[in-house]
């Protein structure tokens, strides 16, 4: 036993004593994450990232990053549920880990110590929801966005994106992009910003994950890549391998039939008159229904006989009596 001052010290204090001045020194400095209890950096800590947020933060004020501004939103039009926030969720999976819940449509980034922070998002739509484990394998800000030629067969108007669409506001990935890989294959799932930000709350994706851009920029902030990426069921359980959905089948529009080409009419035959059974020669008697009606014969009117000129009478030798020469 020593005496220190006017404190008795035990030989174990004494030993105990560095190790305890190292942890409070590493306390003050602000070295050791005040969730899990350890150095930060060692294996099973959170990862060092933006201030946690508190209940009465507002985090959807506009956020500049040099290149673009995100505009504010009105924090009373977003649900609660799906604003950011730490809460208490209990789990086995190490701090870092990204667990993300379709039933209820909320991203846990595992803080350890039984907390979390939450973040509302939306998910796939019905045929494109899936489940399973995943790596992140790489993060951009403001990404091109290439839409798949599915997507393209099913919207033709995004064809004028199919050699990608530049990063910018209302770019569909919006401010922030985690790509994942499940087994070292991309099949195409993101963590991603979005414009969109109405639709967090409900299946209205492609089989991404839809974040607040505020709240991806947060994220993105917190992960260091290779964190390990848990989507649970759309029951809200734990997935047995990965289940990745078929894509579904684009209707084909109808061809029309092809126009057929004006028919000819048929080339006009002309027949002999039928015979008629009957008549003369046949020893039968004419129908009657071919008897044709009697016609009186057209006479042409006989020319008047041709009357030759008078000859003119010789001239009276005497006078006229009444006009008349007297005979003799």
């Amino acid at each position: 036993m020593f005496l220190f001052g006017k404190t008795f010290l035990t030989k174990a204090t004494c030993l105990a004593a560095p190790a305890l001045a190292l942890a409070a020194a590493l306390a003050l400095s602000g070295c050791v994450d005040p969730l899990t209890g350890q150095p930060a950096g060692t294996p099973g800590a959170a990862a060092e990232g933006p201030p946690l947020p508190k209940p009465e933060d507002n985090v959807y004020v506009a956020k500049s990053d040099g290149t673009y501004t995100v505009p504010a939103l009105p924090v009373e039009e977003i649900p609660e549920p799906y604003r950011r926030q730490v809460v208490q969720y209990t789990t086995d999976q190490a701090p870092g880990t990204i667990i993300i819940d379709p039933n209820q449509k909320v991203l846990y980034y595992v803080m350890g110590k039984n907390k979390a922070l939450r973040y509302g998002i939306a998910v796939g739509k019905a045929g494109f929801q899936w489940s399973g484990e995943a790596i992140v394998a790489e993060k951009k800000t403001w990404p091109t966005w290439t839409p798949p030629k599915e997507m393209i067969e099913r919207k033709p108007e995004l064809s004028k994106w199919e050699n990608g669409q530049p990063g910018g506001p209302s770019n569909p990935l919006g401010a922030r992009a985690i790509y994942l890989t499940s087994n070292g294959v991309d099949y195409g799932y993101r963590i991603h910003g979005t414009p969109e930000w109405k639709s967090i709350g409900r299946n209205a994706s492609s089989g991404c994950i839809r974040m607040i851009n505020q709240d991806v920029m947060d994220l993105y902030e917190r992960i260091k890549g290779g964190e390990k990426v848990i989507v649970l069921t759309a029951a809200g359980e734990m997935p047995n391998g990965l289940s990745i959905p078929k894509p579904p089948a684009v209707k084909k529009k109808p061809v029309p039939a092809p126009v057929a080409a004006p028919v000819a009419p048929p080339p006009l035959v002309v027949l002999p008159p039928p015979t008629i059974a009957g008549g003369p020669g046949t020893g039968l008697p004419v129908p009657a229904a071919v008897v044709a009606p009697a016609v009186a014969p057209v006479v042409a009117p006989t020319p008047a006989p041709a009357v030759a000129p008078a000859e003119p009478e010789p001239a009276c030798a005497v006078p006229l009596v009444d006009g008349v020469c007297p005979q003799g």
